[in-house]
């Protein structure tokens, strides 16, 4: 299916154009690096500990920076994300859990600033928070069995068959808590929604824990050793995939393709991360998990307008290199666009409702599918024609 016809525009004609162009995106980069700083390395990259809460209310960020000191967690970078309507925070704090202390030590103090900033009516109460991630299915079972609110003991059953009883229940008691609620439940009234939760169960419930207004839903601690080694190992991936193209592409045609294309592909690379530099998105495994698949897409539509060219080389004998590449772009166009666009809207769909977790990965593949087609057609290929205009060059110079 071809939606361009009769195509006769003379890209290589434009080729100053865009390498005027490219140079000014690279420039952006160079410029977004330094003034930033560096990229926003992610958790998996420079260690640190990641914690994500959820608030009851619209959560007060100024309040939870000034809870958060700095000799106690270290740095932070504290910013919502999510719906608004989840009232979701992420903070991103410099110390690792674990690196020299108990990981368990490290989420009391974290608790116990958040507590003393959001909850201080209960920092020394003796009821349990239903919505602290360390209230699990053995302390829920263990009040109600302390408890025995519906008197299993006296109607003769067992002591494993009113222990299965009451650690079913409490299982029942968190799903809904972490599923329906997200990790939070806003009064304990809601845990009458529960169909197993009898009212001598909630009473139980009522008399020991209390609903706190928020609920921190995820720690993640990586060291700063794992931390670059991960760095390095990522860059060393990109590295190889960059030499593998390299290799396939000379023996598949021949060495002046494989370098076009690999140019092609390191300026994709290249301007892609000097966005994510410019933009400060942070750059994490699953990041450099997109930049691969960037690469592998890239090449593939660089590959398509070298076989054209190989084959039209066959066929055309008389034309010159310049107007075969012309002829082979302009024969593909087509093909490019309808690829590129369909690819283009999946991901700029992930981008705009993908969330958070996949903001980065949608981000490298929205900005690296347009990239990376135009770069088939305004980098690559005048590679090409520029290396074998080199060669002919030299030629004529040995021959006189």
């Amino acid at each position: 299916m071809e939606i361009l016809r009769n195509v006769s525009i003379d890209w290589l004609g434009k080729k100053w154009y865009f390498f005027g162009l490219s140079w000014i995106l690279l420039a952006l980069g160079i410029a977004g690096y330094l003034i930033r700083g560096g990229f926003a390395w992610g958790i998996d990259f420079r260690g640190g500990t990641v914690v994500t809460l959820k608030f009851r209310q619209t959560p007060d960020l100024d309040l939870i920076r000034g809870a958060l000191k700095p000799e106690a967690v270290g740095a932070t970078m504290i910013q919502r994300y999510g719906e608004a309507a989840d009232n979701s925070v992420m903070i991103r704090l410099q110390k690792v859990f674990g690196a020299g202390e108990n990981v368990d030590a490290g989420h009391k103090v974290l608790q116990g600033l958040l507590r003393q900033a959001f909850d201080p009516q209960h920092a020394g109460s003796p009821l349990f928070d239903f919505n602290d991630i360390n209230i699990g299915v053995d302390a829920i079972s263990k009040h109600l069995l302390e408890a025995d609110p519906e008197k299993l003991a006296s109607q003769g059953k067992t002591a494993v068959e009113v222990q299965t009883h009451y650690h079913n229940l409490a299982r029942a008691i968190l799903d809904y808590r972490n599923t329906a609620g997200k990790g939070l439940v806003s009064s304990l009234d809601d845990l009458k929604n529960v169909a197993s939760v009898t009212p001598a169960v909630f009473q139980v419930l009522n008399k020991d824990f209390y609903a706190g207004p928020y609920a921190i839903t995820g720690v993640e601690s990586v060291g700063a050793v794992v931390g670059s080694d991960l760095r390095n190992r990522a860059a060393l991936a990109v590295g190889l995939s960059f030499a593998g193209m390299l290799v396939y592409i000379s023996l598949r045609f021949k060495p002046a393709y494989g370098v076009g294309a690999i140019v092609a592909l390191f300026h994709d690379v290249t301007i892609t991360l000097g966005l994510f530099a410019l933009t400060q998105k942070e750059i994490s495994l699953i990041v450099v998990a997109a930049m691969l698949t960037l690469v592998g897409y890239s090449v593939n539509d660089t590959i398509v307008v070298f076989d054209r060219v190989r084959e039209n080389l066959r066929t055309m004998p008389m034309y010159s290199l310049r107007k075969i590449l012309n002829l082979s772009i302009n024969q593909t166009l087509s093909r490019t666009i309808m690829t590129s666009g369909m690819t283009f809207l999946s991901v700029f769909a992930l981008l705009v409702f993908g969330g958070e977790v996949l903001r980065g990965f949608s981000f490298a593949l929205t900005v690296g599918i347009i990239i990376g087609t135009y770069s088939s057609i305004a980098i690559a290929s005048p590679i090409v024609a520029w290396w074998y205009r080199s060669e002919d060059i030299k030629a004529k110079r040995k021959a006189a």
